[in-house]
């Protein structure tokens, strides 16, 4: 069999049911569990994993205690699968929008501390003027949106890179700065204080983003740069609706987006502490996969985004 003939066997014997059952396993890297999310049985998704392999002529997972590991070779054919659901799953959902006299769909990653603001004012203008475009918003922190991104599940995303080497799989454009703030409730017993210390904030418990996330590396960077230990009583939290709720029912100390904690502040449900925090916080931006072509509506939205941070980005 030339190699002509091998590739044109390997795309008569895969299916989209195999590239579903590939993705299945390498999220819950457990047979049972990967059938049970493509609703087959155990058995059934024994046999396709193995026509996989055998169509592929090598195996895509090691099988051991822990569960399921991609080998290389299978990792390099799984982003492949992801790649490809997720490029049907767009396209179907954007089909069935159109036979419904829809005008496609656009599933956007943000940071929450992009929402009230540059967010918010292009989304408005782009459903003004498609009213029947289907908009999706996904995320809250960068560790999400970045990995939304990675899994293909968002076109495109607002956030920051975090870590060193995904310049290499995504471009990154500047758009805003985000000044953050550490707030409390309006009846905190500190709601009076004037004049304050990190350091006499960190025997006060607090609500902290996962150590995943940038702003959360920010705070520990803030903390060692002082001499600090991160404080012992800590909820972590990546809602930033649930850590607003937790704040207003709490004595808890958290660091906030400005533009998430604004209207808070003005209705005197939050109070600012008088601690300066933040200033080293990188800018988020346009996140996008590398060489890449958007859809019209997603390159529209860009040019909104675009208009709308011009005058909101600083260089340091």
């Amino acid at each position: 069999m030339n190699q002509n003939q091998a590739h044109l066997a390997l795309v008569n014997r895969l299916k989209f049911k195999h590239l579903a059952l590939l993705v299945a396993l390498d999220e819950a890297r457990n047979l049972h569990q990967a059938a049970d999310a493509i609703n087959v049985a155990q058995p059934s998704a024994s046999r396709m994993l193995s026509d996989i392999e055998e169509a592929f002529g090598f195996l895509l997972f090691e099988r051991n205690a822990r569960g399921m590991l991609p080998t290389a070779l299978g990792a390099v054919t799984l982003a492949y699968a992801r790649r490809s659901l997720a490029d049907l799953t767009r396209f179907a959902a954007d089909l069935e929008s159109k036979r419904r006299g829809g005008h496609g769909q656009l599933t956007v990653g943000a940071i929450m501390g992009a929402a009230p603001d540059v967010l918010a004012m292009a989304v408005s203008e782009l459903k003004a003027e498609r009213p029947l475009l289907n908009v999706r918003i996904l995320g809250e922190t960068s560790d999400q949106v970045v990995q939304l991104l990675h899994r293909r599940d968002v076109d495109l995303a607002l956030g920051r890179l975090t870590t060193p080497l995904q310049h290499n799989d995504f471009d990154f454009e500047p758009l805003a700065r985000e000044a953050m703030r550490l707030v409390v409730r309006a009846s905190h017993p500190l709601a009076e204080e004037v004049v304050m210390t990190l350091d006499a904030l960190t025997a006060w418990p607090w609500i902290l983003q996962p150590i995943t996330s940038p702003a959360r590396a920010l705070f520990e960077s803030e903390l060692a740069g002082a001499g600090l230990s991160t404080p012992s009583n800590v909820v972590e939290c990546a809602s930033i609706f649930a850590t607003l709720q937790l704040l207003q029912n709490s004595d808890a100390v958290a660091m906030l987006p400005e533009s998430v904690v604004r209207d808070y502040l003005r209705a005197e449900l939050l109070i600012e502490l008088p601690v300066e925090i933040g200033k080293s916080l990188a800018g988020f931006g346009l996140l996008r996969r590398k060489n890449e072509t958007l859809s019209e509506p997603a390159e529209y939205f860009i040019a909104l985004l675009r208009k709308y941070s011009a005058n909101s980005f600083i260089a340091n």
